[in-house]
Formats: structure tokens, C-alpha cells, sequence
């Protein structure tokens, strides 16, 4: 049964192999769990309806994109969206939290329009390879750079921006062991290295008091109470609200649209143009994550990059991402244990992942600069802006730009100088507003 829903044998993967790249993806990504109701109680949203709603909504998604796209790709409510849906729009620009939601609502119903009319699939097609192959490359610096800060190898300076961490700490020492541990089981072709090294750092936290281990296993969900439904359309009509879908929506485009690039590259699911078989069933599975989360009580829903850890493990079909929702559901039941999986145990797994999304970089034609430095503006914006969305943005336009004005206009595609125009207004109004 298996075999005839998700292709497993033309995929070359097993059962076994699928769900061990669910646990690996889950574990990896686990965090949204909590650090969701905690952005989003600052704007007034209870913790409690925001967990539930958090797991719900990834599991709505990403079933959608196991059981339809037959994609390894996990979706949840997305890190920087949730932040803009606070401290943007509810705490800057003064609204409430159900007119927030009523934006998010109508974002997911707009891409569910634009996915159903194969605008998506259209614009990602048109984004040429070399900005591609340059996306896998500047999210595999874009985890690699979460992965160090999260495991205290890397922190923040007020002079130089990041310095180094203090590397005598437990969490950075833990960190490292890691490490090598899992670099260790890769390079010995273990199957599991990187759950096995997830796995090994956590128990070594807890067991030597470098972590808390959980309070208790199991507990019961609550349901949501006032998220749920809570939407308040009364400026529908006005700029303000328009202003805050229009940020949503690019936003969350380019955040989907990169992952999707990044890590189909990655997982080889690229057909020989660079193009995503079924892109148009994968971007549904955000729609409708964004749209049910909208209704749960939760900000956008994206694609995560964090899934590049349960392909790195052999996930190759939507079991894999099957996987990943169940656990959302079950999590609800054993946050305790969730929550008590320390940082240092999951940032090598990102940092080895983005050490390996790196190999697409020795293809990039370096001795054409017009080709190049649209390449090497996506790569560097990713990480340097903590945005996949300012990485793809950025290289797009610096693309068609290069391209015009060294007199090559007919090598980038129609649909990319809409887009440079389309960005450039969203980045000098919207975004700049």
C-alpha cells in the first residue's frame, strides 16, 4: 500500500529509511513549537491556542504535501513571518491580532488562486539556473549560519556583527562534539547519522545536567478558545490592509519558492531545466497550511528549510513528510519531551546539512560575471539578511539588471523583468515603509 501511494521502489527508498528522515526533519524543525507562541503572545495571542494551532496547521500542510505533491518537505509556520505578523503589523502598526489572522486568511486564499492558475509554477520556472543552483548554496550558508548561532559557536557583536562564541561553554563544546560525531557516521555511510547524533547529544545533555531533561512525558493538549475563527475584516478594504497582504504575500512566495529549489536541488528532484515536477501541488500544500493556520490562530505557513536534514537522511517521497505531520500531531502529547531537546543537539545536524547543500556552488559559471555576481548576491543576502526571500529578491533583480544594461536583454526570461519591477516597487514602498 505504501509502495503504490508514494512510489517508494521508483524511488529508490524503503519504509524504514522514510520514517527515520521524518524524525530527523521533525526534530530539526520540533523548535516552532514553542518559539511560535512565544513570538506570537506578544501580540496578544494566548500561548496555549497558538501551540495547538502551530501543530495543527504544520500537519494540515505538510499531509497535503506527502499525500498530493509526494514531496520529503515539511512546512510550518514560518520563523520571520511570525515576527513581521508581531512586532510589524500588530505592534507597529497598531492593529489587532484577529485583523493580523484576517490578512493571513486572505494571503493563503490569493496563492491558492495563484497556484490554481499555475502563476507560481510559471515564475519559478522562469528564474534561471545558475540563480538556482546559487539558492542551494545560500540556504545551505543560511543553515549553516542558524546552526552556529543556535549552538553558541557564533554570536552577535556590536562592533563586527558575529564574533566567536565562548568555546569553553558546555553548549558550544556540545555543539562541536556533535560535530564531529555525525561528520564522523557520514563519513562511515551509517544509516541514521545524523538522528543517531541528535539523538547522542541529547541524552548526553540530560544525563549530565548540561540541559534539562523533561519535566513530565505526556500531557494533554488544550483547544483553542479565542484563535480559533477570530478574524476581523473591518479594514479589508483600506490601504493598511492591503499593504500587510501584499508583505505577507512576497514574503512568503520567495521564502517557498527558495526552499523549494533548494532543497528539490538538493534531494535531485530537479528535472534537466531546473524545473520542479508537480511545483503547482507543492506550493498548494502552503496555501492551504496558510490558510488553515489563519483559521487555528497562527501566522503564514511556509516551507521549511530544515527538511534538507531528513533528505540528507534518504527521505525521497511525501512518506517522509507524512512522518513529519503525525509527529506534529503526537507532539501535542509529548511537548515536554520536545521542548527538552537541546540546541546544541540539533545545530550540527544544520550546520553539516549546509556544509552539504554547498556542492551545487562548483557549477556556477565564476568566469561570467554576469552571471556570477546575480549568483554571488543570492548566496551572500541569504545568510547576511537571515532572509531566503532578500537572497532570491535580490538576485533577481541584480539578474535582469546585469543583463540589460551589458546588452544581453533576451537572456532573461519576460517574466523576470516583471518580477525585478514587482520587487524593486515591494522593496521601496512596502517593505521600506
Amino acid at each position: 500500500m505504501l509502495d503504490r501511494l508514494f512510489r517508494l521502489r521508483e524511488h529508490g527508498t524503503t519504509p524504514a529509511t522514510e520514517v527515520r528522515a521524518g524524525v530527523a526533519t521533525f526534530l530539526t524543525m520540533g523548535y516552532i513549537l514553542f518559539v511560535n507562541p512565544q513570538i506570537l503572545a506578544e501580540a496578544g495571542m494566548p500561548a496555549d491556542d497558538v501551540t495547538l494551532a502551530t501543530a495543527l496547521a504544520s500537519a494540515v500542510a505538510t499531509l497535503v504535501m506527502g499525500f498530493y505533491a509526494n514531496y520529503p518537505f515539511a512546512l510550518a509556520p514560518g520563523m520571520g513571518l511570525n515576527a513581521y505578523f508581531t512586532f510589524g503589523v500588530v505592534i507597529g502598526m497598531g492593529v489587532s491580532y484577529p485583523v493580523a489572522l484576517a490578512a493571513v486568511f486572505i494571503e493563503g486564499l490569493l496563492f491558492l488562486l495563484l497556484t490554481a492558475g499555475g502563476v507560481r509554477t510559471a515564475i519559478i520556472n522562469a528564474i534561471p539556473q545558475t540563480l538556482k543552483t546559487a539558492t542551494m548554496s545560500g540556504i545551505g550558508l543560511f543553515l549553516a549560519i542558524i546552526g552556529l548561532k543556535n549552538g553558541g559557536v557564533i554570536v552577535d557583536h556590536p562592533e563586527t556583527l558575529v564574533t566567536l562564541g565562548d568555546v569553553q561553554s558546555p553548549a558550544v563544546l556540545l555543539t562541536l562534539f556533535g560535530l564531529v560525531l555525525m561528520g564522523a557516521l557520514l563519513t562511515r555511510k551509517v544509516p541514521g547519522a545524523l538522528l543517531i547524533g541528535i539523538l547522542a547529544v541529547t541524552l548526553i545533555a540530560w544525563l549530565a545536567g548540561l540541559a534539562p531533561g523533561p519535566s513530565r512525558w505526556v500531557m494533554l493538549p488544550s483547544l483553542p478558545r479565542e484563535t480559533l475563527l477570530a478574524f476581523d475584516f473591518s479594514l479589508l478594504l483600506t490601504g493598511k490592509f492591503v499593504t500587510v497582504v501584499l508583505a505577507f504575500l512576497f514574503v512568503d512566495f520567495f521564502d517557498t519558492a527558495g526552499t523549494l529549489i533548494g532543497v528539490g536541488q538538493l534531494g535531485g528532484f530537479l528535472d534537466d531545466e531546473g524545473r520542479l515536477p508537480r511545483a503547482n501541488r507543492a506550493f498548494a500544500a502552503d496555501a492551504v497550511g496558510t490558510t488553515a493556520g489563519a483559521m487555528l490562530g497562527t501566522s503564514t505557513v511556509t516551507s521549511y528549510i530544515e527538511s534538507a536534514t531528513g533528505i540528507e537522511e534518504g527521505g525521497r517521497t511525501g512518506l517522509t513528510a507524512v512522518v513529519v505531520a503525525v509527529l506534529f500531531v503526537g507532539a501535542l502529547f509529548f511537548t515536554p519531551i520536545i521542548t527538552a531537546v537541546p540546541a546544541a543537539a540539533t545545530a550540527p545536524a544544520l550546520i553539516i546539512v549546509g556544509s552539504l547543500m554547498m556542492k551545487g556552488m562548483r557549477s556556477l559559471p565564476w568566469g561570467q560575471h554576469d552571471e556570477a555576481i546575480p549568483a554571488f548576491l543570492t548566496i551572500a543576502a541569504m545568510p547576511l539578511t537571515y532572509s531566503i526571500a532578500n537572497g532570491i529578491a535580490l538576485g533577481i533583480v541584480s539578474f535582469v539588471l546585469v543583463k540589460l544594461f551589458s546588452g544581453k536583454p533576451g537572456e532573461a526570461h519576460p517574466l523576470m523583468y516583471a518580477l525585478a519591477v514587482l520587487l524593486m516597487l515591494y522593496y521601496g514602498f512596502v517593505a521600506g515603509g
